[in-house]
């Protein structure tokens, strides 16, 4: 019997005005949730440019924590729509500690949980080793604290088991293979990729397919679905060529087929997923039956060769 969740994903540029962001991206969801979709992804650190072109310290003061005024405005919205939304933002966990945050806001408006991005980049124009502090791995130990924030998570929402990793995180094959280990049938990928404008001609399409392909990679080896929302729209920065963010968002089921694909223009994207092509898939690929979990201990290494 089919098992069908309509997954959306919104794909949008971001102005300085944090507001004007956060009410557009209230309307791309309704427009989402109109078209059927049931859970909903926005891009990452959707309600403001990409600041981590550069270093500016009065940038901390876009963050705010994860119970903030951002949360509670999709909290709302959720259990209006009856979806489940998936908000990535700028969150200040205390003073001096910031984190590049997803919180997972189920269909009745409760927080099941936020996601802290694991693996933070650090190269020209995306200078996120002085904003972010990456995830935590080790278990939470405040008595105050919610079971949801804390490494490689999966929440039950409404609708379906989903894993959200953002961005960077989407290179690692580990990432996607403990989130899937956990239980996940859809795994998120918030985004903010873009090209650096003087390597667009020479690389800019064969980064796009690396950047698809290694995700849609992911979707075939754990046998799950993967939708991957990116942002588009040129952000300049002073003294630099700045960016220009690709889109190319898209929703791929478990061979890694495309559901769902957009351009590099604001867009949203919305598919069915038969969560039972899963079961199908992994019965035909049984991958997670024939790993060899005894001989994988070296992966914990840094490096081997040479040892």
């Amino acid at each position: 019997m089919a098992n069908i969740v309509n997954i959306g994903v919104i794909q949008d540029t971001a102005s300085d005005d944090l507001a004007a962001n956060v009410t557009r991206a209230v309307a791309r969801v309704r427009e989402a949730a109109a078209r059927g979709a049931q859970i909903i992804c926005l891009q990452e650190l959707f309600n403001a440019p990409y600041f981590c072109k550069s270093v500016k310290p009065e940038r901390f003061d876009i963050a705010e924590p994860a119970d903030g005024p951002t949360v509670h405005t999709f909290q709302a919205l959720a259990k209006e729509l009856d979806v489940v939304i998936v908000v990535p933002y700028y969150e200040r966990e205390a003073a001096g500690l910031y984190r590049n945050s997803a919180t997972v806001i189920d269909a009745d408006g409760s927080v099941l949980g936020t996601y802290r991005k694991m693996h933070i980049p650090h190269d020209p124009l995306f200078e996120e080793k002085y904003y972010f502090a990456p995830g935590d791995v080790t278990a939470d130990l405040r008595h105050d604290a919610h079971p949801g924030i804390n490494g490689f998570r999966v929440w039950h929402t409404k609708y379906a088991n989903i894993g959200v990793l953002i961005c960077w995180d989407q290179w690692y094959p580990e990432a996607a293979r403990i989130t899937a280990l956990l239980g996940a049938q859809v795994l998120f990928y918030p985004t903010a990729i873009a090209w650096h404008p003087g390597e667009k001609a020479t690389f800019g399409d064969a980064q796009v397919d690396a950047w698809r392909t290694a995700q849609r990679a992911h979707a075939i080896a754990n046998g799950v679905f993967v939708a991957s929302p990116n942002r588009v729209g040129f952000e300049p920065e002073p003294g630099t060529d700045g960016l220009e963010f690709f889109g190319q968002s898209f929703i791929a089921d478990p061979f890694g087929r495309y559901l769902a694909q957009a351009g590099t223009e604001p867009e949203i994207l919305v598919a069915a997923c038969d969560l039972g092509l899963i079961e199908e898939t992994r019965r035909n690929w049984p991958f997670l039956r024939d790993r060899r979990i005894d001989a994988y201990g070296p992966i914990t290494q840094r490096w081997l060769a040479g040892r």
